[in-house]
């Protein structure tokens, strides 16, 4: 039986390569949110460098992440280079991660190390998911495969400059309004290397009208949440909505 589902998007500080400290930091915000499911920007741990190292499942660094996933029920769709390679999502929950996405639409100089993936949805208490990863939210294509797999939400992870802060949302409410779903977008915050020495923060999820339901501000270390009740997907309601920062 479907179940409220209070979902959060945040903006995690980043370290350059450095996952502990990255995995520190995405800690804060699990047991800050407390969200039933968390939703991290594009390779979170590492920041968006394309040289940094693969993070595999079972790389115990992650053991901090599914202890605070397993003290507040959280699963954290975090972002970082998976096996393949590929950019991915890895979900993390108290039993542990796993890889549940990879980045089907790559761009520039993605292609030259890491492999594409395929569209791909995840329920999560009734409700199902469909992912996508920064470039996949542009690609009409992409919205339409990942709508075709009877998706509720569509759950972006996604880095963008501080001029293009206003992208992702954009983005969000064409697939909202196009499939009628809701959508939630983590962006990062601060700088993330690559090239990106301010970054547009501004995560946010939206109604399946294309209404902005929560926003977080422009600065590292922020989130917001919604609460969707169980009901028609096209007309979920509200019993929360919050942003938070941690200091």
């Amino acid at each position: 039986m479907r179940k409220a589902l209070r979902i959060a998007v945040a903006q995690p500080r980043c370290v350059l390569h450095a996952v502990a400290a990255n995995v520190e930091a995405h800690v804060e915000l699990i047991r800050a949110a407390r969200a039933r499911v968390m939703v991290f920007p594009e390779m979170s741990l590492t920041g968006y460098e394309l040289d940094a190292d693969v993070v595999a499942p079972q790389d115990t660094r992650l053991d901090p992440i599914v202890a605070a996933c397993a003290e507040v029920g959280t699963i954290a769709l975090v972002g970082a280079p998976t096996p393949g390679p590929s950019i991915g999502i890895l979900a993390v929950d108290h039993r542990g991660a796993s890889v549940i996405y990879r980045k089907v639409y790559l761009h520039g100089s993605e292609s030259d190390r890491f492999r594409s993936g395929e569209p791909a949805a995840l329920e999560v208490d009734g409700w199902r998911l469909g992912l996508a990863i920064c470039r996949d939210t542009g690609i009409a294509e992409h919205a339409r495969r990942t709508a075709a797999l009877d998706i509720d939400g569509y759950v972006a992870c996604v880095v963008h400059s501080k001029e293009e802060a206003a992208l992702h949302g954009e983005r969000a409410r064409d697939v909202a309004t196009e499939y009628g779903v809701w959508a939630a977008t983590a962006a990062f915050a601060g700088s993330t290397g690559g090239g990106f020495a301010q970054t547009s923060g501004h995560s946010g999820i939206w109604s399946a009208t294309g209404e902005l339901l929560a926003e977080a501000g422009p600065d590292p270390g922020e989130f917001a949440c919604h609460t969707f009740e169980p009901g028609n997907r096209a007309n979920c309601t509200a019993r929360d909505v919050g942003t938070s920062k941690i200091d």
